[in-house]
This record gives C-alpha cells, sequence and structure tokens, in this order.
C-alpha cells in the first residue's frame, strides 16, 4: 500500500478537528521557548483521542493518517502526552469547558458510583479485588442527572471498598467542581448501598449537599432514621449508562497505563469527548 492510499483511507473520528482546536486547543499551554512542534495541536490531540477511542497501543497508530503534512514518529506524540498528564493539563483543560459551559449541566441532582478497572500490566494505585478475581484500580465519579460525568477522585489500589478514605474522596471531587464554578448547595446525589456511612452523610451535609443513600442490609442493626427518597433513587439508572459510554472508550476499559497521571489523563479526555458532543446537540437545536 503506498503513502497516498494510506493517507486517502477513512479513520474513526472522535472529534472533529474544528471541535479540537476550538474547544480543546485554547487550554494547552504553550512554551514561549524551546522546541516548538512542525505540526498543528490539533492533529497532535485528535492523535491521542484515536488511542483513547481504539486502546491501540502506541507504536501501531496510524500516524500517516493521522497527520496532515508534518508526520509525527508516536513516540513524539506519546511525549507529548505523557508531558500533558504530569502537568494536569487535561484536568485543568476539562475544568475551563465546564465553566464555559456550566449552563448546559442539569444539576437538578446527580449520582455517585464506584468503578473498578481491570489493570492488565500492574502499575501504581493497583491491588486484588476479590469479586473480580484480578488487579484493578478503583475510582469514584460524580456524573449530572443526565449522565455527564463531571469529576472523579484519585484512584486507589482495587483491593479498598468504596468507602475507603471516602471524605477526603469526596472532597477531591467537591473541591474540584467549587473550582470549575460548578454550584452544590443544595444539590441532591445518589449513593448505591455501598456508601451508607454516617462519616459520608456528615462529610456531605457539611458542603450542603442532600445524599440520598440506599440503605445497606449490613447495617440493619443499628438505628437508621435517614430520610431515603426511593423515586429520586430510580434516576441513578443515568449513572449505569455513563458507565457504558465511559467503557466504549477502549484505554479506559481496560487499564494498560502504569503510571496514573496516563491513566487519569485518559478519563479526562473521554470526560471532554461525551461532553462536547452533547454541548454540540444542545446547540444545534
Amino acid at each position: 500500500m503506498s503513502l497516498n492510499q494510506k493517507k486517502s483511507h477513512p479513520l474513526y473520528k472522535v472529534l472533529s478537528k474544528d471541535t479540537i482546536e476550538l474547544e480543546i486547543v485554547p487550554y494547552i499551554p504553550v512554551g514561549k521557548r524551546g522546541f516548538k512542534s512542525k505540526v498543528p495541536l490539533c492533529e497532535i490531540i485528535n492523535c491521542i483521542l484515536y488511542k483513547l477511542k481504539t486502546g491501540i497501543q502506541w507504536y501501531l497508530l496510524p500516524i500517516f493518517q493521522l497527520f496532515s503534512k508534518e508526520v509525527l514518529h508516536y513516540k513524539t506524540v506519546f511525549g507529548y502526552y505523557r508531558k500533558w498528564c504530569k502537568a494536569g493539563i487535561w484536568q485543568a483543560c476539562w475544568s475551563s469547558i465546564l465553566q464555559k459551559n456550566r449552563s448546559k449541566i442539569d444539576l437538578s441532582s446527580g449520582d455517585v458510583d464506584g468503578s473498578h478497572t481491570t489493570a492488565l500490566r500492574g502499575g501504581e494505585a493497583v491491588g486484588y479485588q476479590g469479586r473480580k478475581k484480578r488487579k484493578t484500580t478503583n475510582a469514584i465519579y460524580l456524573t449530572d442527572r443526565n449522565g455527564l460525568p463531571l469529576a472523579m477522585s484519585v484512584p486507589v489500589c482495587g483491593n479498598h471498598n468504596d468507602l475507603f478514605n471516602i471524605e477526603k474522596h469526596f472532597e477531591q471531587i467537591t473541591d474540584f467542581l467549587h473550582q470549575s464554578g460548578i454550584p452544590l448547595d443544595g444539590l441532591f446525589l445518589n449513593f448505591d448501598a455501598g456508601f451508607d456511612a454516617e462519616n459520608l452523610r456528615k462529610k456531605a451535609l457539611k458542603l450542603g449537599i442532600i445524599a440520598n443513600i440506599a440503605p445497606n442490609k449490613r447495617n440493619s442493626g443499628t438505628l437508621n432514621n435517614h430520610y431515603f427518597d426511593h423515586q429520586l433513587y430510580k434516576e441513578r439508572y443515568a449513572i449505569e449508562r455513563t458507565n457504558a459510554w465511559l467503557d466504549s472508550f477502549r484505554s479506559i476499559l481496560n487499564r494498560f497505563d502504569t503510571s496514573i497521571t496516563s491513566w487519569t489523563g485518559f478519563n479526562y479526555l473521554a470526560f471532554m469527548v461525551i461532553a462536547l458532543r452533547k454541548f454540540q446537540k444542545i446547540k444545534s437545536r
């Protein structure tokens, strides 16, 4: 196959280059000194998004098709991704997108859930999870009423349950949303029975959040007079749908990254892709 044939072969587009250029590139810092890339940043980001969606190994990236003129080596693309991960650029970028689109987020209520991701190569924040019978990484996610993922906790080893350091992890999530200009006072949040704990309720109340936690049968022997809204809890199906959306990104479905910053970076990139697609639909109505 010739080079021209390779370039003309259609590839799956995660986001259009115009969307990347307008909605993501403005938040990527460009150094005033040192080496400057010969290719547009939108093409480098497009390459990273292709990796996010397909889960393909870096060295198998179809770089001849992903770049229009100057072609970067896959190691260079990976270098950009790692540099931006270490600097926390993806999280900052997502925070800026949230601030810009606050009016499109439905905070009539929200959902919180923990998710265990299989870690196939080990690495940081990895531990054996008995239920899945393999090594996993655990993180907590918060979504809006429509299932849009808004924030996640710092991932921990999979041998920890969802209540491990829950006050700290919940504060990480809420701090990020406050910094992103997302109002939380008076917000109703659904939690499944795995989060039924007094310290979480108190922490949520202190932050002005109403925690709608399903009663855990294991706590049936303790005094539990907490209000629980069954009708609101039925809306929790939205976060299960969110899990399916995130699983469609192969680099998130199974964790191959040994560094936690790389895997977290892919999560925030997935948040951006899901949100920007939804925001564009709202805009076009």
